[in-house]
């Protein structure tokens, strides 16, 4: 008889975020996914860094491990080598997995390795208290640039994108529909999955979602896409997305009337990556004449590293004389000192 598991059966300790930290939120999402997507507890591994996201694998039944600054991505990759038949989970702040390890944060998406990967996005590192992270808009005054930031940030989706994601899906702390559904759309895709968690931190950087987190202007400021439906948004509903081929070669994204037939239908699946980048980059930058997009914007197919790894492994193995480590040994070159 197939166990059926409740959101309570991944639940472990009392986090110890600040109250109305945005990782609250993104906790009970993923405890509820968990449920939905019925993997068993000692199936999953949740692996993380180092910063106020990182606490997160103290609050899952499940294994877990608290690993170095910017080191997530290595450890997850090789759980994930070792054990393909783990569900495993990787979770960052901005900080933690676009500054010192963004090195291994592009490698695991060009691998595409099996992992689900949240990055939470809160433009600012929390727990050193207040200094500007790698995706803080330019002129961003903190206790680390306190006369504005002169930097031009990551956007996370044109970092994606340009390592050849094959799943990146955004979404906002305080929609639980929309985080649970891209967090169960990323365990069912065989490949690295990456989640923009856009999260508050209402101690260093309160506010910094405010235009697509308050219920007032969210309708109007964000779309949330879904494969194979319209792209339509705003609080009537009465706007869509079309594409705008009069300003040259490349097409502009334009915002139309709902029932204007050039309102596109997203398509998740596009092998090519431009009109999903192109979608992942509306609002950003500061940008007001676009919506922002959430949900699942790219999901193709591809074969994973961890798949490939362990086939290669297995060839090796049938065609090999070696069947033990000690006969390994021994088809080596050797050498007397």
């Amino acid at each position: 008889m197939e166990t059926k598991y409740t959101a309570q059966d991944y639940k472990k300790g009392q986090p110890r975020w600040c109250p109305g930290c945005g990782d609250h939120f993104f906790l009970a999402s993923l405890h509820k996914a968990m449920a939905e997507i019925g993997v068993a507890p000692h199936n999953i591994a949740v692996i993380s860094g180092i910063g106020c996201s990182s606490r997160l694998p103290h609050y899952m039944n499940t294994y877990g491990m608290n690993t170095i600054h910017g080191r997530a991505a290595a450890i997850a990759t090789g759980c994930k080598v070792a054990n393909p038949e783990l569900s495993v989970w990787q979770v960052s702040g901005d900080g933690d997995g676009l500054a010192i390890g963004g090195n291994h944060f592009i490698h695991e998406i060009r691998r595409n390795v099996d992992l689900n990967v949240c990055v939470y996005n809160n433009r600012i590192y929390g727990l050193t208290k207040g200094q500007y992270s790698p995706t803080s808009p330019k002129g961003f005054v903190s206790k680390s640039s306190p006369f504005g930031t002169v930097e031009r940030p990551f956007i996370p989706a044109e970092l994606v994108l340009g390592a050849r994601g094959t799943f990146f899906a955004r979404t906002l702390d305080v929609d639980m529909p929309t985080t649970v559904d891209c967090m169960v759309q990323a365990h069912q895709h065989k490949g690295a999955s990456i989640i923009e968690c856009l999260v508050n931190c209402v101690i260093f950087n309160n506010g910094t979602h405010a235009c697509i987190a308050d219920r007032e202007t969210r309708a109007e400021r964000s779309i949330v896409l879904r494969h194979g439906e319209k792209m339509i948004f705003g609080k009537e509903k009465d706007k869509g997305l079309a594409l705008d081929y009069s300003q040259g070669l490349i097409p502009q994204i334009i915002v139309v009337a709902a029932d204007d037939e050039r309102v596109l239908t997203h398509d998740a699946t596009l092998q090519y990556p431009t009109l999903h980048r192109m979608l992942a980059m509306m609002g950003q930058d500061g940008d007001t004449t676009l919506p922002i997009a959430l949900g699942v914007i790219r999901n193709v197919e591809a074969e994973s590293y961890d798949e490939a790894v362990n086939q290669q492994i297995n060839e090796v193995r049938e065609k090999s004389k070696a069947k033990t480590f000690d006969q390994l040994t021994q088809t080596l070159e050797q050498w007397e000192i």
